[in-house]
């Protein structure tokens, strides 16, 4: 007996040796992923990056959180935790080494919609995930896309602005007729126009005042993007802004690194574009702990851009600040300044009949001071600003604080020239100022200051995560029109219209998302939004309200609320394969220029449109493919229909087209073909037409026809190569045929002008020197956009009304802008790269 139990002690023993050593020659890691109560969260994801090799490996957390991975290449690693709910908690420069086991806690903090959009696309135990330019999230509730850091860094111009960086997810279309980032471009998708939807930059939203539209050249060029989140929905009560009404287009900064880098860039391009452009990473930074970290960003771009004497000039700066007081407590800053100078007109583009004598690029001229598109007489001088100070804490039992302050303004000074009403031209004798009827040119001013806070509180417990906050924001607003005399720069006595306001908007909100089980969860929530204006509009000449009976101004106010619920849930039948179901409601407030009536006078305030959005969907991520598809029904009610103003050239009617509907399907994949060799697609189809067949009894004119700028079918394919330093990429964006509306002299407004199909292609190849070297993000680049140099009207005004749409020389034409060609060269220096 002794002498067998002396072997199995040494037999015992001689294993465990065995094993350990075993495990040492392998690198041992072992690790445990909690939430903020120390509780561990089951079947949390773990991925595991070799930094050099970029080799992948993904493990799942037990029932209680913890993990053990048995066997790892010597290296350091990126290494990610991930679960429902919660953000990612992400560790560079982890050593493994044989011989030296390694213990990992991760600590997860409350998820939000901003936190979540970089998870999967590193975490899914997916290639054709991780490689996927643009891609859906197993967690989604609703249609979402998320576009990554790398399709805007290597498969968009370096000049691009968000538009144009959007433009190849599903539905959306933009254009830009001067060429890529040089103008302000609108989106369009699901027959939704610009002010139809939220854009917001890191979680803010932000928007004009006069009505809740956006301007692409003036805030966040592509320099300061790091990743866009895409929802295609009202989103959820947490979902905040003034129009989340038609979806979220949520911009997010740049990551901050953990290395110092220096990148120093140049780019030149077609249409002597030229960018130069410097940023600087400091890396943790501060003392034993390195708590702060700072990113900041200048450039300047000028360009003579693709149409005639439509110049552009951008000098702009931003910087990023971090500093942990723990990983609990996180403070992050963020500003950003630009000045913008163009020449673009007031006009939407050329006539027919000057493409036809001048050629396709033709918009405005320098040798004839007595037309309207003379250059020195139209004129932009755009500076903005954008600051923000984000505050995060998590306390104790689960409970975690998000606030935000943050303030921005606009002010956009335009002059423009008008054409004399006797179509003469612009001379002394037709352009005198005061009594004539004929000032020839308009001096215009749209500027406003934001300030605001966006504060959420959230508690999670075993049951989920509920979560309560508020968004509150104050507006000053100034806006004029002056009637000028563009060859003396007099301005007349009174304005076409001249108006000051003041808003305050509210949305205090509560949801609970209740993990009825490990694969659904059901969220559902509630939210209060509503916003006041007090105007004061100024007698001006006629043109808007009138002299007002001799009083300087009049003063009025108007509210509005809307109460909107919503509910979803989210279904993982695999942890590859989930679905989803969304109700949700959404209402964008009329525009401030409902007062804009004879008098000031409205007897009666037109209310909000609503939305009811009804969305469900699929996304499967397999290991070489993955797929997101999803139908959607929305009913707007109250829905306003625009045209514009024959009594100012500049100015914008409103008028009820009842209530529309849109429908329709859209799906979205990636395969992953062979080394890097990825096939990248998505299509729509769809429809969005006016429902309603009566207005205040009288039958209505638009029933049953397409809401304007609404193709039936949009199809984008890419096809993309990506290895450690070479990246290639062609996408193609294929528009339907749709309609625009007519003039407000039309007898049809709506369904009027018919748009064919239009195709864009670009294609992009990069070089990059990767980690490990002193010139690290060193980067040559090779951007072509619109390759084939197609030709073709993407909208157009008409010049003349009738029962049916006639083309006339003198109809105004959106463009497609010609083929441009980018090359770029960026020097990256890291000295202290390890």
């Amino acid at each position: 007996m002794k002498k067998i139990t002396t072997l199995m002690c040494a037999f015992v023993l001689g294993f465990v040796l065995t094993a350990t050593l075993t495990a040492q020659q392998a690198g041992l890691i072992t690790g445990s992923v909690a939430d903020t109560k120390g509780t561990g969260i089951p079947h949390a994801t773990i991925v595991f990056r070799n930094e050099k090799t970029n080799v992948v490996t993904k493990i799942a957390g037990d029932d209680l959180g913890r993990f053990t991975v048995p066997a790892l290449a010597d290296g350091s690693y990126t290494v990610e935790a991930s679960a429902p709910g919660f953000a990612l908690g992400t560790k560079k420069n982890v050593a493994v080494a044989a011989g030296q086991p390694i213990q990992i806690g991760f600590t997860l903090n409350i998820g939000s919609v901003t936190d979540q959009i970089t998870v999967e696309a590193s975490n899914a135990n997916s290639i054709a995930a991780q490689y996927a330019p643009m891609d859906g999230l197993l967690e989604a509730r609703s249609a979402r896309t998320e576009v990554n850091t790398a399709f805007i860094q290597n498969f968009s111009s370096p000049v691009a602005d968000y538009t144009e960086v959007m433009q190849m997810t599903p539905g959306v279309f933009s254009i830009n007729s001067n060429g890529v980032g040089l103008g302000d471009a609108k989106m369009y998708f699901r027959g939704f126009s610009d002010g139809l939807y939220d854009i917001t930059f890191d979680g803010i939203p932000w928007n004009d005042t006069n009505t809740p539209s956006h301007h692409s050249w003036a805030f966040f060029p592509s320099q300061w993007l790091g990743g866009v989140d895409f929802d295609r929905s009202p989103g959820t009560a947490s979902t905040l802004g003034p129009t989340p009404f038609g979806g979220s287009i949520n911009l997010l900064s740049k990551e901050m690194t953990d290395v110092r880098n220096l990148r120093l860039g140049m780019s030149y391009g077609s249409f002597n574009t030229i960018l130069s452009d410097g940023q600087f990473d400091t890396g943790n930074f501060g003392g034993e702990k390195k708590r702060n970290n700072l990113l900041i960003d200048i450039h300047r771009m000028t360009s003579d851009g693709f149409q005639t004497l439509n110049r552009q000039e951008r000098n702009a700066g931003s910087l990023k600040y971090q500093y942990k007081f723990s990983d609990t407590k996180v403070l992050t800053g963020f500003a950003g300044v630009i000045r913008l100078t163009a020449n673009t007109p007031n006009i939407k583009g050329p006539t027919r009949a000057q493409i036809a004598q001048n050629g396709y690029n033709y918009l405005l001229q320098n040798n004839d001071p007595t037309q309207q598109n003379y250059q020195a007489y139209n004129t932009y001088w755009v500076p903005t600003d954008f600051e923000y100070v984000g505050y995060k804490q998590q306390f104790g039992n689960g409970w975690s604080l998000d606030t935000k302050p943050y303030t921005y303004s606009y002010y956009n000074a335009q002059y423009y020239a008008t054409q004399p009403k006797n179509n003469g031209p612009i001379n002394a004798k037709n352009c005198t100022t005061g009594t004539s009827p004929n000032p020839c040119a308009v001096d215009k001013l749209n500027s406003y200051r934001k300030y605001g806070e966006i504060t959420s509180l959230s508690k999670v417990s075993k049951y989920g995560i509920f979560r309560t906050g508020m968004w509150y924001e104050w507006a000053t607003t100034n806006r004029y029109q002056i009637p000028s005399n563009p060859l003396t720069r007099k301005d007349d006595a009174l304005p076409n219209f001249h108006e000051q306001f003041w808003t305050n908007s509210y949305q205090p909100y509560a949801e609970f998302e209740y993990r009825a089980t490990n694969a659904l969860t059901v969220t559902a929530g509630f939210k209060w939004a509503h916003y006041n204006q007090d105007l004061k509009q100024y007698a001006d000449n006629g043109k808007t309200v009138g002299n007002l009976n001799g009083a300087a101004f009049v003063a009025h106010s108007a509210g509005y609320n809307s109460y909107l619920p919503s509910v979803d849930a989210n279904y993982r039948i695999k942890p590859n394969w989930s679905v989803y179901g969304q109700f949700s409601t959404g209402s964008v407030i009329p525009p401030s220029s409902v007062f804009d009536v004879t008098g000031a006078v409205v007897s009666t305030l037109p209310k909000p449109t609503g939305a009811k959005s009804y969305q469900g969907g699929t996304v499967v991520k397999l290991r070489h493919a993955t797929v997101n598809a999803d139908y959607f029904y929305i009913n707007f009610e109250n829905v306003y229909t625009s045209s514009p103003d024959p009594n100012n050239p500049s100015a914008t009617s409103y008028s009820q087209a009842g209530n529309s509907a849109a429908k329709g399907f859209e799906g979205e994949a990636n395969l992953y073909i062979y080394k890097g060799l990825s096939l990248y697609a998505n299509g729509t189809v769809g429809t969005a037409k006016y429902v309603s067949q009566t207005i205040g009894g009288v039958a209505n004119p638009s029933y049953n026809k397409w809401v304007a700028s609404t193709p039936g079918d949009t199809e984008g394919l890419g096809l993309t190569y990506q290895q450690k330093y070479l990246d290639f990429g062609i996408f193609n964006k294929r528009i339907g045929s749709m309609w625009n509306d007519g003039g407000k002299g039309s007898t049809v407004i709506n369904q009027y002008v018919p748009i064919d199909s239009f195709n864009l292609t670009n294609l992009f190849f990069n070089y990059t020197i990767r980690k490990g070297s002193f010139f690290d993000q060193s980067k040559l680049r090779l951007s072509f956009n619109n390759l084939f140099d197609t030709r073709q009207i993407t909208s157009l005004t008409p010049a003349l009304s009738g029962a049916t749409y006639k083309a006339d020389p003198g109809d105004t034409l959106g463009l497609l802008a010609g083929r441009s060609v980018t090359v770029s060269f960026v020097i990256g220096l890291s000295p202290h790269h390890e």
